[in-house]
């Protein structure tokens, strides 16, 4: 391929530090990993027959640096037990050597992981190419997520599966768990008798009656390598997509996205670029999955929440397609920059919906998203540090603990800002191909995209629009608080201003009930729904009786099964104390355990009442041992607090 307008220079990301991984990904090359795993699912613990995954890493590696290297580091994690290690090096042309036993040994890092050092008995050469085995176990960790029967949507089989964003890797296999790096990779799973292995992965082949092998072809960040098994079972729903769930749930997967995928992908293609992977399938995951979606490539990850029964919450699914591009393809080098994986992907979701769905529809979409970042920002202050697009990780901390919305709806004004200096849909459009096109299968920094940007703009770059007073590219990166502009959500008035009216109607203590019923709210759709919710929400505590006649007057509302309606309505019972509502925010919280979900709610309860307060212990002590470890321990500080 011709050299584009960087023509071949080096990316600044080359040079990126990555604080979260311990492993020595600079001095060597990871050109493949093999996994051959056997889980067994029994009682938690460390006895004989309890629940664990087992087997073996087979590293590809070589080492990069001119003076050899003489001992290799791999991120780890206590949770996961080495037992033996062994070295095959392939001199070029000559016959391989028998594979020899290597020492190893921990060593501390973070909480969240500990380094695996491997000691060379020969130093390695430069360009040395070398095999590495590692034998080990994992049982109960962070990486690996063990269900029980009652945990998932058939309550009848256990479940397990792994999540690698952003450095839980690193406790399901040894690896240099860092996004600057990538390689392809290889497993086979076995699995005991009636259980179904899927992977993130090309190709799904099953190999006699237990086993399953599967091959990436394309290289990807350790972070998403996934795996999940269970009593799974398929569908197609379009060409290149077909849908897994357990067999409770694999009709109303299949009605909700028949059909639908295939337009996605297409419009995707359309706007970025030849979609490489091959196939996209979807996963739906058991109800205590604690995102909306992962997008681990082939096969995306998904709470089973999206089953709305009325293809409403398609947006989800177009955001993790979205990530197929921005992220899967083109990736953060290191936590700090998450904006690049999530800004972009929250434009590009824009811009398919607004090709496939319209303009007004999609501006709605956005201004939920909007009001999220404001309600974030007001929680947690504008100054505050994490409010900044490229995020300082301080050594120790965990990447995910700086996890917000503002990598993604500021990310997003960001980017929608270079799009309104370039002042032409279509040519910013064509910018977005040539960027994934520049950048494929590498991980990158803001600087290689932003000069990338002017490059591609010389017009632009002679302006010198990166120091426009107020919107430098600097400011945008490392100032925190509110976006210096703001994408013009406009085109949605026409479906926001009905919904901001009949908020109005709800806050005076004097109801005017023929003109709440004289608006056919039976009409709108979900988003302008949730768009008054929040409305109400904002305005809440409402005059005393005006929330249950609301919820009478709506049954559509206060009865959802609409995992999003639902929410807003729990946090509009809680803000309005409207206690004989409190057993719908229980039933909720019970029936799944998404983040987004379940810790609002939490925050509720616990600045109401002294009921709704009880009612959150209550329901802690019911649900801790159905959600996710990350999720529990982020419940347990709103319940109590650090400090207090």
């Amino acid at each position: 391929s011709s050299p584009g307008p960087r023509g071949g220079r080096p990316l600044h990301s080359a040079q990126a530090v990555d604080v979260a991984s311990a492993s020595s990904f600079r001095a060597f090359e990871m050109l493949h990993i093999h996994l051959d795993l056997r889980v067994e699912f029994g009682p938690p613990g460390q006895g004989p027959g309890s629940r664990g995954l087992s087997g073996t890493a087979l590293l590809d590696l070589r080492c990069l640096l001119p003076e050899g290297a003489t001992e290799l580091q791999l991120d780890s994690h206590p949770c996961l037990e080495v037992t033996a290690a062994t070295m095959q090096r392939q001199p070029p042309g000559a016959q391989p050597p028998p594979a020899e036993p290597v020492p190893f040994h921990t060593r501390p890092f973070s909480h969240y992981g500990q380094a695996l050092c491997v000691a060379f008995p020969q130093p390695c050469l430069s360009t040395e190419r070398f095999q590495l085995a590692l034998t080990y176990r994992v049982g109960e960790g962070p990486g690996v997520c063990w269900l029980t029967p009652e945990q998932t949507a058939g309550k009848k089989q256990p479940f397990v599966y792994t999540q690698g964003q952003a450095v839980l890797n690193r406790a399901f296999f040894p690896c240099f768990d860092t996004p600057a790096v990538k390689c392809t990779y290889s497993a086979l799973i076995e699995v005991p008798d009636g259980f179904t292995a899927v992977m993130s992965a090309s190709t799904w082949e099953k190999r006699g009656p237990n086993k399953f092998f599967f091959q990436m072809h394309q290289p990807v960040p350790s972070y998403l390598i996934a795996l999940a098994i269970g009593d799974l079972v398929s569908a197609e729903v379009g060409p290149r997509s077909r849908v897994w769930a357990e067999p409770c749930l694999i009709e109303a997967a299949k009605k909700e996205y028949s059909g639908v995928i295939e337009e996605f992908l297409a419009t995707g293609e359309k706007l970025f670029g030849p979609y490489v992977w091959g196939r996209y399938d979807l996963l739906f995951m058991p109800p205590s999955f604690p995102f909306g979606g992962m997008e681990n490539p082939c096969l995306t990850f998904v709470t089973p929440c999206l089953l709305a029964g009325d293809r409403s919450l398609a947006d989800v699914i177009i955001h993790e397609i979205s990530h197929s591009w921005f992220g899967n393809l083109v990736t953060n080098a290191n936590w700090g920059e998450f904006w690049l994986n999530e800004g972009f992907t929250m434009y590009a979701q824009r811009r398919i919906s607004t090709i496939l769905f319209g303009a007004a529809y999609t501006c709605l979409e956005a201004a939920t998203g909007r009001a999220l970042l404001r309600q974030h920002m007001d929680v947690s202050g504008e100054e505050n540090p994490l409010n900044k697009l490229r995020v300082k990780i301080e050594p120790g901390v965990d990447p995910d603990d700086t996890y917000n919305e503002t990598p993604y709806e500021k990310g997003y004004c960001f980017v929608s800002y270079l799009a309104h200096l370039v002042g032409d849909q279509d040519q910013f459009d064509k910018f977005l191909k040539a960027y994934i096109d520049e950048f494929k299968f590498q991980s990158i920094l803001a600087e290689d995209f932003l000069e990338f940007y002017l490059e591609y703009f010389p017009e632009l770059k002679k302006r010198r629009v990166d120091s426009i007073p107020g919107f430098e590219f600097d400011r945008w990166l490392n100032t925190p608080g509110w976006p210096p502009y703001l994408p013009d959500l406009s085109p949605g008035d026409s479906l926001m201003k009905p919904a901001e009216e009949l908020a109005e109607l709800w806050v005076t203590s004097e109801l005017d009930m023929q003109a709440i019923e004289a608006v056919a709210l039976s009409t709108w759709k979900t988003y302008q729904l949730i768009y008054f919710l929040d409305k109400i929400l904002q305005k809440s505590p409402l005059p005393p009786g005006n929330v249950k006649k609301l919820g009478e007057a709506y049954p559509k509302i206060s009865n959802a099964q609409n995992a999003e309606l639902r929410l807003r309505w729990g946090q509009i019972v809680l803000k309005n104390d409207h206690q004989e509502d409190f057993w719908k925010v229980k039933e909720f919280l019970q029936s799944q355990g998404k983040q987004k979900y379940t810790l609002p709610l939490y925050h509720a309860m616990m600045s109401s009442s002294e009921v709704a307060r009880t009612l959150a212990k209550d329901i802690f002590a019911a649900t801790a041992s159905q959600l996710h470890s990350n999720v529990a321990n982020y419940v347990q500080q709103i319940l109590e607090p650090k400090g207090s």
